[in-house]
């Protein structure tokens, strides 16, 4: 297999055609710097943060900053880290006004006995590692979508996926380690305190050497209930391969419960798997020197990577 092995999305939901051109542009980059850092540092979870960490500053996904709003007009952020060397991860959700919730998460991970910290604790512990404070990750399109939300939802607990999406990578290393690196903003409209499938390992990811990795995008809510990244592992486990496991389990999730979601997948032998239900999602990878890429169903480029 061609080794290490990159693959990157940037959500899945209905995009509008208006945010095509920014997203397949900022998958594109997210891959570069993943490879980048990877040549500097040979360490895949390395690089499959910095690619996330890139996302979380273009305002074309739904990460860090350009994160979408809560129905009071706040941020909340959530972030996922899972390592199949020994099946560890860290976690976090209801974070504020911090660039990068990927590098807290992983924080939790490499530094705390927990998993998962949420809402004031999840704070408290970012200003402990010094993680700085933004004054604001608002952007007029998060403002925007908050207010097109609010006019057209006659149900007060209504909520929609909106144009941002989660983003995310998982990642292979030539040892076989595999990782998986999801962050999200949530939901437009979402109820304060509202904790989605992001950072539950098993449903927003999943990592595990004897198998492979996984991360998801697309109704969080749906994806936490169908526990989808760890049906897509076992189902990889059982002979699948990743794009079959992938396929099947979105497909059987949307007939079970009617909701759409994404995911990319890695499998232990580096083969790669790629899937949406949903109208569209950015993804990426680089396989013999060139990068393969997409948003819509059914599409698929190849271009000569430029480093």
């Amino acid at each position: 297999m061609s080794v290490p092995l990159l693959l990157v999305h940037g959500g899945a939901g209905d995009i509008p055609d208006s945010r095509v051109p920014g997203k397949l542009d900022g998958i594109r980059k997210a891959l570069r710097i993943g490879y980048e850092n990877y040549a500097t540092t040979k360490d895949i979870l390395d690089a499959t943060q910095a690619a996330v960490e890139y996302m979380e500053l273009d305002p074309n996904f739904n990460a860090g900053y350009g994160s979408v709003l809560t129905r009071d007009g706040e941020i909340e952020l959530e972030a996922l880290v899972v390592d199949g060397e020994n099946l560890e991860a860290g976690a976090v959700t209801g974070l504020k006004n911090i660039l990068h919730p990927i590098a807290v998460a992983r924080k939790v991970m490499e530094k705390t006995p927990h998993v998962l910290l949420s809402g004031e604790g999840a704070q408290q512990f970012a200003e402990e590692c010094s993680f700085p404070s933004e004054s604001s990750l608002h952007t007029p399109d998060a403002w925007q979508a908050l207010q097109a939300f609010k006019e057209k939802a006659t149900n007060p607990f209504a909520m929609e996926i909106g144009s941002g999406g989660t983003v995310g990578a998982v990642g292979i290393s030539s040892s076989g380690r595999t990782v998986s690196c999801t962050s999200t903003g949530g939901i437009t409209g979402k109820m304060r305190g509202r904790v989605g499938d992001t950072p539950i390992p098993g449903s927003g990811g999943a990592a595990d050497n004897l198998i492979g990795a996984v991360s998801t995008t697309g109704f969080g809510d749906a994806i936490l209930r169908y526990n989808v990244a760890q049906r897509i592992l076992l189902a990889m486990e059982s002979g699948d391969t990743a794009q079959e496991a992938s396929e099947k389990v979105l497909n059987c999730m949307l007939q079970r419960i009617g909701k759409t979601a994404g995911a990319i997948t890695i499998g232990k032998d580096g083969s790669i798997g790629v899937a949406f239900t949903s109208k569209r999602m950015a993804w990426a990878y680089m396989k013999d020197g060139q990068v393969h890429y997409g948003i819509n169903q059914g599409e698929h480029f190849i271009e000569n990577f430029q480093s």
